[in-house]
């Protein structure tokens, strides 16, 4: 007698988000294979699902072909913040490039649908606002950022000619600035370095004026706009904007870890990054209208949660 039990792959399932998706996916019923090469994600972020008989963990990099029999395929696999992406860029675009095609071979061979993480970089930095999935973006193809914004943008590009021309189907997600438990402390991403720099006392780095905003998305409320889109039917491809509306200024974020840390910080003010992004804000009327679905933690309860698990676990 076969199983009925959908089998989901999830790349970069040891990642911030990825393990995360795990956790839904697990709760969903599914059983769930997790791929990753361990460069940004952690075997701590998925220790308490290893004794899951429905969760299974391989040590794989996604460059390279993956031959397994699933049922549905979430691409998350690729270093998501400067700090890691711009470490070996080559290898970035291969991981977003070579990686698609990759999983997309393998999603065509299983009749599998397959899923792309890909991210709010792809509009650059914008000159609409907010950002819809019919802006096609102002990218530096040629900056220090570009391996990560082109990586994604080609990964978008074979994904949909995947779906044209080999009738894969597919689901193509961007996604937003998402934070909470189990990101990196070392990353280098905006919540994550102010939680740490604020926990310590040390002084807290903006680049620039502090001006330029970001829109911050709770990882729950993300998993669960990703596990939605996969859900749909078949007539739902994307790209579909997943993130939180609300906006924030950079120094807006800095002064409120502060205050939510009681800690005595001062601002320290650095230059802005070449092609950092002025202001980041989805437009989420997609979003809402195919898969009924909203951020629904506000900025400082997530913050709140993320203060605690940085400060139980690092502190």
């Amino acid at each position: 007698m076969t199983s009925t039990t959908e089998r989901v792959l999830v790349t970069g399932g040891a990642g911030f988000i990825g393990s995360h998706l795990c956790e839904r996916l697990l709760a969903a019923g599914k059983e769930v294979l997790c791929v990753d090469n361990y460069f940004t994600g952690a075997r701590s972020n998925i220790a308490h699902l290893l004794d899951n008989p429905k969760f299974e963990a391989v040590r794989h990099d996604i460059t390279f072909p993956l031959y397994v029999e699933v049922d549905e395929i979430y691409n998350l696999a690729c270093p998501a913040s400067p700090v890691h992406y711009q470490f070996d860029p080559v290898q970035t675009t291969k991981t977003s490039v070579h990686g698609a095609i990759n999983m997309l071979g393998l999603a065509k061979r299983v009749k599998a649908t397959i899923l792309q993480a890909s991210t709010s970089e792809v509009y650059g930095d914008p000159f609409v606002h907010p950002q819809r999935e019919d802006y096609w973006g102002n990218v530096n193809p040629i900056g220090p950022r570009a391996c990560y914004d082109e990586g994604k943008r080609c990964a978008e590009t074979l994904f949909f000619d995947y779906n044209r021309q080999h009738k894969v189907p597919i689901k193509v997600a961007r996604i937003f600035n998402t934070y909470g438990p189990r990101m990196n402390p070392n990353d280098g991403r905006v919540v994550s370095n102010f939680i740490v720099q604020a926990l310590k006392g040390d002084p807290i780095t903006i680049y620039g004026d502090g001006s330029q905003t970001r829109s911050f998305c709770y990882v729950d409320d993300l998993v669960e706009g990703l596990h939605r889109l996969m859900e749909t039917d078949g007539t739902v491809t994307g790209p579909i904007n997943l993130g939180n509306p609300g906006e924030f200024t950079i120094l807006e974020l800095a002064e409120t870890v502060i205050r939510m840390t009681g800690s005595r910080s001062r601002v320290e003010r650095h230059p802005l990054p070449q092609d950092d992004p002025r202001q980041r804000k989805p437009d989420i009327t997609k979003a809402h209208a195919y898969l009924k679905w909203m951020p629904h933690v506000p900025l400082e309860e997530g913050l709140e949660r993320t203060i605690a698990y940085f400060a139980k676990t690092y502190f």
